[in-house]
């Protein structure tokens, strides 16, 4: 696992998580983990302070501490063992722990946005052609094959979005959500790393498509490092993903707010993560490149790409 902070667990009741660098405020961890309690949603570690303090002249948030949950591991350890044994009974947790979480954040009133963020489609467009322009190789000309197909697929963000904006979490995949001692946790409110420029405030499509599109890369690491059949790991992948979402889908209509998904969005954006991936891989994480093309290519099959 990657992990960008440094955490320390103090006798087994404890973690603080030290922001490496510290993060100057305002940081949206604090506020939403308080909402998050105020709303009543406890499917994530308890928290318990934040520690800030001046940093360079600025005041910064340094760390974070929150309740320890015994025998904790995160998606990248206990979904490959799922995706390994072909089990996605666990799937349906997963999408009624994500209505859960976007039932509590849709509560959270709205801020002022950042001064002109960029519209959807021109993330998403712009992502794309940076996908393009980083991914060499033979991979960058299969990419480069399907690049109107990869167009057409983000059509959908070119119109009005009609779905409810809710504050996301914004960086929704399975290695954020734990699986401990009493079921399932999630984790890191911090916001995606890899994106500076997105308004907290997006369609819950947003998060949905990133924890869909998890299940995928798990699949392809399953492959990579279980020797998992590719067959198998694809058919794994897509009836997890289609347990996530019925659990997710179920669980908003039993609340009484169906309207908070629009599937119309899943696919553009999950396409528009892939390319995320791929542009974090090539800036950062070269071996990680396998997993967004090995998504990619289960995809889009055909011989012939036109």
């Amino acid at each position: 696992m990657d992990q960008t902070n440094y955490s320390v667990v103090v006798a087994e009741k404890v973690v603080v998580k030290w922001l490496t660098p510290p993060v100057p405020l305002p940081h949206p961890a604090p506020d939403i983990l308080s909402h998050l309690v105020e709303a009543g949603f406890n499917d994530t570690a308890p928290p318990y302070a934040a520690l800030t303090g001046p940093v360079d002249g600025r005041e910064c948030l340094l760390a974070l501490a929150t309740g320890y949950l015994p025998e904790a591991r995160d998606g990248w350890e206990w979904c490959v063992d799922e995706a390994e044994a072909g089990e996605t009974a666990f799937a349906a947790d997963l999408g009624r722990l994500a209505a859960d979480l976007h039932l509590a954040l849709s509560t959270l009133p709205r801020t002022a946005a950042a001064a002109g963020p960029p519209s959807p489609a021109v993330r998403a467009a712009g992502a794309l052609a940076e996908a393009l322009e980083l991914t060499g190789g033979e991979d960058g000309r299969w990419l480069a094959d399907r690049a109107d197909r990869l167009r057409h697929e983000l059509e959908p963000l070119d119109a009005p979005i009609a779905s409810p904006l809710i504050r996301i979490h914004g960086d929704l995949h399975v290695g954020q959500i734990l699986r401990w001692r009493d079921g399932y946790a999630v984790i890191d409110f911090d916001g995606n790393p890899t994106v500076t420029d997105a308004d907290p405030w997006q369609p819950a499509a947003r998060d949905v498509a990133q924890l869909t599109t998890s299940l995928e890369h798990v699949a392809q690491v399953a492959i990579k490092r279980r020797g998992t059949p590719p067959e198998r790991a694809a058919a794994w992948a897509e009836a997890a993903r289609a347990g996530l979402l019925a659990a997710y889908r179920a669980r908003l209509a039993a609340r009484g707010r169906p309207d908070l998904l629009d599937e119309g969005l899943i696919r553009p954006f999950e396409i528009e993560q892939e390319c995320r991936e791929l542009i974090y891989a090539a800036r950062h994480l070269p071996r990680w490149r396998y997993a967004p093309m090995g998504v990619l290519r289960t995809w889009y099959t055909e011989e012939n790409p036109s």
